[in-house]
């Protein structure tokens, strides 16, 4: 069978799904717009729509609460002009914002320009003036709108067939229900809900959020690409017509431009995605009668979009990883941070030696004086440790595959690897790390997704 991008093929399937889009005019009597740049801009943001929840589901996913007129999510997300790259920038909802003059959709009342949280512009002018303060933050046009609210976002989701999620620590967020043990995780649209919307998960808030959500779109990306979605018609159809049929978009969107964006998307990788959030200089930033919001760091910001305008890459090129070399394993503490002693459990010369040097390349800090075991007929390597340096353990363990973890009480901070004859190899880790703010962090989509870094 040859690709949805077979034209006649790829437009028949698509017939027809236009009918379920619900239309939005963002760019009524916009003027003093920006200039179009190369590359196409969407702004993706995602509502609350709670309301078209069931209540089932309203209590297995925690969606408690009157629904908000508001942003629950504002990404920016840009295709290159040669349809290689798509670069995401996440824009946090608390940040400080200011409205351009526009009449209040519910009240009819006219308002000057004034200070908001980004995320208020859609109570108070829907999406032309979301798009209006957008513009006017950026300096990046927008070409096409589209709203995505929990319903749509689940459904999607479920078409193709949920979307694989890993993590390095243990996820809880009492507030959504989410709940997820270290490893790698296939979410349900539900259980993405979960995930997308936790900001109690750790103390990094809204902006741990971003990154996860982050995280999710490039497992998103990884899922279509790898897993046939664009390669199969039907399947395709099937996925198109689900999230078509439950969104708000421009009226220029609709069937042709996701035919457009498949046959785009047939050749990307993970690493053809790219992600960024605007840097932070200040994130609870006070504003009277509004309350603590996030102000960025201008200059920082300035250099983001100005990339984007430009059509220019965010993430600097990376030399491709060594065929040969496995992708790093996403661990909760870094390898840079973890003291090891290793010692050689069995009578092969220089086993020690090679396990230390092993382990110090993928980053550990090892004591580089690896010694005999007490025993040298160990079948099986043996990680010690401490109890209290519990999570320091897990890291070796992944870094070692197949170990056996043995706590021993009182042996302090120091990790003892005794190596076994069962010894192959040291996997590379990587950490997981929280959002840090500040800098301008990019990700590429290889880097986050499960089985990925370098």
């Amino acid at each position: 069978m040859v690709v949805l991008g077979s034209g006649a093929v790829g437009h028949a399937v698509m017939t027809g799904l236009d009918t379920g889009i619900e239309r939005v005019d963002p760019f009524k009597d916009m003027k003093n717009r920006p200039q179009a740049g190369h590359g196409v801009n969407f702004l993706l943001v995602g509502t609350d729509g709670r309301d078209k929840i069931t209540p089932e589901e309203k209590r297995e996913y925690r969606l408690g609460g009157a629904p908000c007129r508001c942003t629950d999510t504002i990404m920016l997300v840009h295709l290159s002009a040669d349809k290689e790259r798509a670069s995401v920038v996440s824009l946090p909802r608390d940040s400080y914002a200011e409205v351009p003059a526009h009449q209040d959709l519910v009240t009819g009342k006219a308002h000057k320009a004034h200070p908001v949280k980004l995320n208020a512009a859609y109570a108070e002018g829907g999406p032309n003036l979301t798009v209006r303060t957008v513009e006017n933050m950026t300096r990046v046009k927008i070409d096409h709108y589209l709203e995505v609210d929990f319903t749509s976002f689940m459904k999607t989701v479920d078409a193709m067939g949920g979307v694989e999620i890993c993590t390095a620590k243990t996820m809880r967020d009492s507030y959504t229900g989410l709940d997820l043990l270290p490893g790698t995780h296939r979410l349900t649209g539900g259980q993405a809900l979960q995930y997308v919307r936790s900001r109690h998960v750790d103390g990094a808030s809204d902006l741990g959020r971003m990154q996860r959500q982050q995280r999710f779109i490039a497992a998103l990306i990884k899922q279509a690409t790898g897993g046939g979605v664009l390669l199969n018609p039907v399947k395709f159809k099937e996925v198109s017509s689900t999230l078509l049929g439950s969104v708000r978009a421009d009226k220029d969107f609709g069937s042709e431009q996701m035919l457009a964006l498949g046959q785009a998307m047939r050749d990307f990788t993970p690493s053809s995605s790219e992600f960024a959030s605007v840097p932070v200089g200040d994130a609870s930033y006070p504003v009277k009668g509004i309350g603590s919001t996030v102000k960025w760091d201008e200059p920082k910001a300035a250099k983001l979009f100005e990339s984007l305008r430009h059509d220019r890459p965010l993430a600097p090129v990376r030399p491709g990883r060594p065929a040969n070399r496995p992708a790093a394993v996403p661990v909760d503490v870094p390898p840079q941070q973890i003291r090891v002693q290793v010692e050689n459990g069995t009578r092969i010369d220089g086993l020690g030696g090679r396990v230390d040097e092993a382990l110090r390349a993928t980053g550990f800090d090892t004591t580089r004086a690896p010694g005999n075991g007490a025993s040298r007929e160990v079948r099986r390597t043996v990680i010690a440790y401490d109890p209290r340096w519990d999570r320091s353990a897990r890291t070796v363990s992944a870094a070692l595959p197949g170990s056996e973890l043995r706590a021993v009480a009182k042996q302090g901070r120091t990790v003892l690897v005794i190596a076994g004859a069962d010894y192959k190899k040291v996997v590379p880790v990587r950490a997981e790390d929280p959002y840090q703010g500040g800098e301008t962090t990019v990700v590429t989509g290889d880097q986050v997704v499960c089985g990925g870094g370098s």
